[in-house]
């Protein structure tokens, strides 16, 4: 039996991991919490995907990263994550040439705890599903995007809803970011 999708409304879990956050030794790893972003008052976005050394998996790290200074621009901090240990994560990173640079941590889930806590574990392989959160400040889920284990997800779309919930206001269908919300 698989675990329930933990959704919009849930408090994001608590947390503490371990993650790459550079490829310099004497400074590759650093202690990531639940904590950090609401302690900044700012917004979470973790995206997960299935494993290291695969193929669609490293273009999406790659295009977080081209976007990563408009997470940064939106008051939001961006986490990727799987179920690889830190060390894995360390080899990809110095491996894969669009990953050597990355700008936000790579958590290592090796326990598997925290996506156990938010039920996006395949049943089979007991890998993460390709899942987004975007978290308030406060800690609470408001948005979730999960996709099968073969298919990349869209950046610019994360980016969009983020926009949208910053708002506060109801956003019409295909909203972007200047275009007016609805008044009720």
């Amino acid at each position: 039996m698989q675990n329930r999708i933990l959704s919009v409304g849930s408090q994001f879990p608590e947390f503490k991991k371990q993650a790459v956050v550079s490829i310099e030794k004497g400074s590759e790893f650093f202690d990531i919490t639940s904590q950090d972003h609401i302690n900044a008052n700012q917004w979470m976005v973790m995206f997960w995907w299935p494993k290291d050394f695969t193929f669609v998996c490293p273009t999406e790290i790659a295009e977080f990263n081209n976007k990563f200074q408009d997470f940064r621009d939106r008051d939001a901090q961006l986490i990727g994550a799987s179920t690889d240990s830190e060390f894995v994560h360390l080899a990809w990173r110095k491996n894969h040439d669009d990953l050597r640079n990355l700008k936000f941590p790579m958590l290592a889930d090796t326990s598997k705890s925290l996506a156990e806590e938010l039920g996006i574990l395949e049943a089979e392989e007991k890998v993460a599903y390709r899942v987004t959160y975007i978290v308030d400040p406060h800690g609470t889920i408001r948005w979730v995007s999960l996709n099968d284990l073969s298919v990349g997800r869209n950046v610019v779309e994360v980016l969009r809803v983020l926009d949208a919930l910053q708002t506060d206001e109801l956003c019409p269908c295909n909203w972007t970011k200047g275009e007016e919300t609805i008044k009720a």
